[in-house]
């Protein structure tokens, strides 16, 4: 899964922001119950005023992904 986000964090440099949140760190751990992080991987996109606009369990779909993006 790093080499798909890394290329997403690069073809979109500039216009995304991707955070990287290990939940075995204590960040993660307490971020896990707020944003209710239950798997992982577990990918989240927020709009612009960190609104949760949807999420993707497991798989990352880039086609959304995309679509977002625009």
């Amino acid at each position: 899964m790093k080499p798909i986000v890394d290329g997403i964090e690069k073809q979109y440099q500039g216009r995304l922001v991707v955070i990287r949140l290990d939940i075995q760190s204590a960040t993660g751990r307490a971020l896990a119950p707020i944003y209710g992080f239950q798997y992982t991987p577990t990918f989240v996109f927020f709009d612009a005023t960190g609104k949760e606009l949807w999420r993707s369990i497991g798989q990352l779909d880039t086609t959304k992904l995309s679509e977002s993006v625009k």
